[in-house]
């Protein structure tokens, strides 16, 4: 397993090709005051605006960023931008780079962010996912960028709200059934309609039905380690993690 010389870095652990740097951050370290303590990276929860900006020079600081990662505006929606579509207002679940030195990231709290890259190391995807981003095929639509066979992209799933502390209703059942058939698997009933749900299990589901077998994930929990992650089940007003995905150049080459 790969280590972290920074406490609020979790790097991927999966094969990727040489100088393809990816992982999500923890909420150590940082400047954020409660309920945001401490690594907030996300304007639109409440921190303060300059406290997260902090935050953000920080994280680009320590991972030895290339360039300022392209933060989007996240809707749980379908929407897949390239990076050249980038701006700051910009509305969009995933973002996708072919180029090096480009950061795409994506912010989470409890929902799943997935890192795509391709063998070669050429083209690269992050993606936030809820049950509506993968009912509405986000997955599909991103690969849709890749120029490259599916059975030639890796797949790395981020820390998440893990099966035991995901509870949902019928309603939310019966979307992800008729949007992904054949996923009965990815629920367990708990009593009185509701339904503990494996944001892993689709996800892997829809990765495998796009051609994608090389999928490596976390097991870690935001909702059950209160001291690593923000998680919006466990706290209603909280931060979030950022999941971050790049090529390195030849100037910024790491060991993290």
């Amino acid at each position: 397993m790969k280590r972290s010389k920074l406490p609020f870095w979790i790097p991927a652990d999966w094969p990727a090709p040489k100088g393809i740097r990816a992982g999500t951050t923890t909420r150590q370290a940082g400047f954020s005051s409660p309920p945001y303590a401490a690594l907030n990276l996300a304007r639109h929860v409440g921190d303060d605006a300059d406290t997260v900006e902090q935050n953000r020079a920080l994280l680009q600081s320590e991972l030895q960023l290339p360039s300022s990662p392209l933060w989007l505006q996240q809707t749980h929606g379908r929407q897949v931008i390239r990076h050249d579509e980038w701006n700051a207002n910009v509305t969009a679940d995933a973002c996708y780079t072919d180029q090096q030195g480009i950061v795409c990231v994506v912010l989470t709290a409890d929902c799943l962010p997935l890192l795509l890259c391709s063998k070669d190391g050429g083209q690269l995807a992050a993606i936030h996912l809820g049950w509506r981003g993968l009912c509405q095929n986000i997955i599909d639509v991103t690969l849709s960028r890749f120029d490259t066979d599916h059975s030639d992209i890796l797949a790395w799933i981020g820390p998440h709200v893990r099966v035991n502390n995901y509870e949902i209703g019928e309603d939310v059942r019966s979307a992800c059934l008729q949007a992904i058939p054949g996923t009965e698997y990815a629920f367990a009933f708990q009593g009185d309609g509701h339904w503990l749900l494996s944001l892993e299990t689709l996800t892997r589901h829809k990765l495998v039905s796009s051609g994608i077998s090389m999928i490596y994930a976390s097991d870690r929990c935001t909702f059950e380690e209160q001291a690593s992650f923000f998680s919006c089940r466990r706290e209603k007003l909280t931060g979030r993690m950022a999941s971050l995905i790049w090529m390195e150049t030849e100037n910024t080459l790491t060991s993290l």
